[in-house]
């Protein structure tokens, strides 16, 4: 079922005066407020749909915990689990993440900041793939799973 809930609220621009001041308009001069039109108010519609359970996509695939902004699709080279795992309510875990291209400090700062490790030889200043141990971050990650992973419940 479809609701709709309206609301008028004092304009944030003019603060309810109708009449706009900024930049160009000086010494008693102002101009009719272009937000609410010079009524001194706006109304508010929020829409909704009742919720009735989460929805199923036909058109997904794989699932991803996060995207730390690199093109990713349905294999599974990048980690994350079948679509229909998620669907069921299951955890990321272990493999979950995108080890091929993601060191575990730029996974996690997305993930799951409290997961991120803060390793003194980590990045060294600028980004992560400028990281002198990024080309061997299978490294890290085996690090990481020492570390950190009995707190997801890998390891």
């Amino acid at each position: 079922m479809k609701h709709t809930w309206r609301q008028e609220a004092k304009c944030s621009v003019c603060k309810g005066t109708g009449i706009y001041v900024g930049m160009g308009e000086r010494d008693g001069a102002g101009i009719v407020c272009h937000q609410c039109k010079g009524t001194g108010k706006k109304e508010i519609v929020v829409g909704w749909e009742d919720f009735e359970g989460k929805q199923k996509r036909e058109d997904i695939k794989r699932v991803y915990e996060c995207n730390p902004g690199i093109c990713v699709d349905a294999s599974s080279k990048f980690g994350g689990m079948p679509y229909d795992n998620w669907f069921l309510g299951k955890p990321f875990g272990e493999g979950s993440e995108n080890r091929n291209y993601i060191c575990p400090a730029w996974w996690y700062q997305l993930a799951n900041y409290k997961l991120k490790p803060h390793w003194d030889e980590c990045i060294c200043g600028g980004t992560f793939l400028s990281c002198q141990n990024f080309s061997q971050k299978e490294k890290c990650w085996e690090r990481w799973d020492k570390e950190f992973g009995k707190k997801v419940g890998n390891g």
